[in-house]
């Protein structure tokens, strides 16, 4: 691969601007450490070899005993690092796609034990699906293309042959001395692995669409290319050429061939049957109905197998493929979206939808003990006495009933005027933000009945509520942080507005502050006087939820994971530690010393809160590192300039964090001293510190003596 030009290389693999994070006492120890997951979520991936269908959900494989189709019962299960994007089976093996986790292999042998026996060394990119054949598993890697991984020995796979591609490998499936690979934007792309450790792209077809998925039958390659199924002709696998397609009425996500029939997954919309005996005129036949994010199909035995997101996996029969029907239903969790504590329970508001309850008594190890199915999402849950109260989005706003507390019962819906998405109790009354309509304040002093007393409209769009002192405060969208008096609850009126540069989605009280949850970061504003916010400090990045205790304030940043922030200086809030969880951390809470964070398609995963560490120096962060080859000639690096601002000599080290790895004893620099007023610059710094080759994704860590060291990247 040729090299890109210094003017033309792209500095830093997720960003290309300069990088500066905050100088901050260090922790004595990993911050936060992970005690316990939850790991079950949305079914994304299914194979079926046998009586046995092997479901992704969450982070877990699961191994399903389909020997019965109409009732699939669990085997076994084994939690994996990141989530499960594809399967294949092969033998006493499974082979999974996991994400940042690259290639698992798994021994499936006894299917009440599934072990994980093997891992490639390729980690920290995408692997989305995986194909074997023989000796080797092929696995298409979003930001890398196709690698072909020898699994002779499955406790050993290596990697012993790779090719980039244009755009992003989302699939792959293999036939006849080659290599199908979907490739997103760039359509089908096929590649020779005549020679598995020199494979050659030999022909392409660039597709209208996005490419998401394929199967290979025959001659020809059947692509479901986002608004349709394309039907390619691969008779010449050098020179491909549309034969047919049909438009579909949602994303096409994935497709399945049995004799004359394709089978289309379509995204919220179920699977589409179509008769491809006329591979230039395909007609579209039934429907196996599915209102999950269908994600996978697969055909065994005259079923077809697939993958309904917080549906779990669902079992199709076809003999007349005008009325196929779904016979069984193997169910799975959706993504959690928010959480709340009490005492030793957790209450996850599920995309199922639904309420979970989990066990945290033994915070290694949480477990369901009960459920409740919702009409829609459950944004918001608060707790007070024996009930929960909850933001229910399009349903509205629901009461429950938590005497027995793992067995709630619904007692009251209210239904809005908007779409219930916050809710905070005081006393005998409730606050809802209601999104498009504003504040509602409603009466729940009988629970079971629960009365809108008053209303009133916010300039924004109201995502998350906190009551204190006899202010509301709305975490209003693009309006930034509004504040409502509700001190006659009858009347509340609308005191400011305080603007953000981004969009407010949560916020927390505490003292005479508010912590506002918003894209453009951690806003920290002193309400002392509620008619007159002002901002003290802010933490840059992506935060969705916070909660403070003390002088930590914890955040969930989707994609970032869970950072912990030190805010005794509220004007130079700094950042103390941060996890990056498999899942979208979208929403935590605080109780007994843990941080549980509600992490999207992962589950749920419960942490220290840090709270007993001692400060031992000042680190800075740069989250985002890379020495790493891209497509089309590009290659990214991450240059680092150090600087002593003080007039002291300050001593550092510098630490690797490669991603989606254990980071608790990470590789680490020698010593450097840096004299006063002093800097220093690595040009590669992955590279020249720590000997990387390229493909290495993460973050790097500065451990100081002084506050006075700044760290920047490009």
């Amino acid at each position: 691969m040729t090299t890109s030009t210094p003017v033309q290389i792209a500095r830093a693999l997720v960003c290309s601007a300069v990088t500066l994070m905050l100088v901050l006492p260090a922790a004595a120890q990993d911050c936060p450490e992970l005690l316990g997951r939850w790991p079950y979520g949305p079914a994304r991936a299914v194979a079926v070899s046998g009586s046995l269908a092997f479901v992704g959900s969450g982070t877990t494989l699961l191994v399903l005993d389909v020997s019965a189709p109409g009732s699939p019962q669990l085997l076994g299960s084994v939690t994996l690092p990141d989530l499960v994007e594809g399967i294949a089976a092969a033998g006493s093996h499974a082979y999974v796609a996991d994400g940042m986790s690259g290639l698992r292999v798994i021994d499936v042998s006894n299917p009440a034990a599934p072990l994980e026996v093997g891992v490639t060394d390729v980690t920290n990119e995408g692997a989305l699906d995986v194909a074997v054949a023989g000796s080797h598993a092929y696995v298409a890697y979003s930001t890398l293309g196709l690698r072909v991984i020898d699994v002779s020995v499955p406790s050993l796979p290596v990697v012993v042959g790779a090719i980039d591609t244009p755009g992003g490998a989302m699939a792959v499936a293999v036939a006849g001395g080659h290599a199908y690979v979907a490739d997103g934007s760039a359509g089908l792309r096929v590649i020779s692995i005549a020679d598995p450790g020199a494979p050659v792209e030999v022909g392409a077809l660039d597709t209208p669409g996005y490419a998401y998925g394929l199967a290979v039958a025959g001659s020809h390659a059947y692509v479901a290319d986002r608004t349709a199924l394309r039907v390619i002709s691969i008779a010449d696998p050098a020179a491909p050429v549309e034969s047919g397609s049909l438009n579909v009425s949602t994303d096409a996500m994935n497709v399945a061939v049995s004799g004359s029939l394709a089978f289309v997954s379509e995204q919220y919309n179920g699977v589409r049957l179509v008769d491809v005996s006329d591979p230039a005129a395909p007609v579209g036949r039934g429907w196996l109905d599915g209102f999950g994010g269908e994600f996978d199909v697969a055909i065994a035995a005259g079923l077809a197998y697939f993958t309904a997101d917080w549906e779990g996996m669902l079992v199709g029969e076809f003999s007349d493929p005008d009325a196929p029907t779904v016979v069984g239903t193997y169910h799975t969790a959706g993504a959690a979206v928010s959480v709340t504590v009490a005492g030793s329970l957790a209450y996850i508001g599920a995309f199922a939808p639904a309420v979970r309850v989990m066990d945290l008594s033994t915070p290694s190890a949480p477990a369901e003990v009960g459920w409740l199915e919702l009409e829609d999402t459950p944004l918001e849950i608060a707790i007070s006495g024996t009930h929960a109260f909850v933001a229910e989005l399009q349903a509205g706003f629901r009461v429950l009933d938590l005497s027995n507390p793992v067995e709630p019962m619904s007692v009251a819906l209210l239904d809005t005027a908007g779409e219930t998405r916050g809710v905070a109790v005081a006393g005998a009354l409730a606050f809802l933000a209601d999104g498009s309509a504003g504040l509602r304040v409603v009466d729940v002093s009988n629970p079971q009945s629960p009365t809108e007393v008053g209303v009133v409209d916010t300039p924004g769009f109201a995502y998350g509520v906190a009551v204190n002192g006899g202010y509301a405060f709305i975490a209003d969208e693009s309006a930034g942080l509004t504040v409502v008096d509700v001190h006659v609850p009858t009347a509340p009126s609308v005191v400011t507005t305080l603007d953000t540069p981004g969009s407010a989605f949560g916020v927390t009280i505490s003292g005479n502050r508010a912590y506002l949850a918003d894209s453009s970061g951690l806003r920290i504003i002193d309400v002392s006087a509620p008619a007159a916010p002002h901002e003290l400090g802010f933490l840059p990045g992506w935060v969705e939820a916070v909660e403070v205790s003390g002088t930590w304030a914890y955040l969930a940043t989707g994609g970032g994971g869970v950072v912990v922030v030190d805010v005794s200086d509220p004007s130079q809030p700094g950042e103390v530690g941060l996890y990056d969880t498999p899942g979208n951390s979208d929403d935590l809470a605080l109780a007994g010393g843990m941080v549980v964070v509600a992490d999207g398609d992962a589950g749920v995963a419960v942490f220290d809160d840090c709270q007993g560490m001692a400060p031992q120096g000042h680190v800075s962060y740069i989250p985002a590192a890379a020495v790493a080859a891209g497509a089309q000639g590009a290659f990214f690096q991450t240059d680092l300039e150090i600087n002593n601002t003080g007039t002291e000599e300050a001593q550092l080290t510098v630490q690797w964090l490669p991603r989606g790895e254990n980071n608790s004893d990470p590789e680490e620099s020698e010593p450097i001293a840096l004299a006063p007023g002093a800097s220093l610059r690595y040009d590669n710094v992955l590279a020249e510190l720590f000997g990387l080759s390229p493909d290495s994704v993460g973050a790097l860590k500065l451990v100081a003596s002084t506050s006075s060291v700044i760290g920047m990247s490009r």
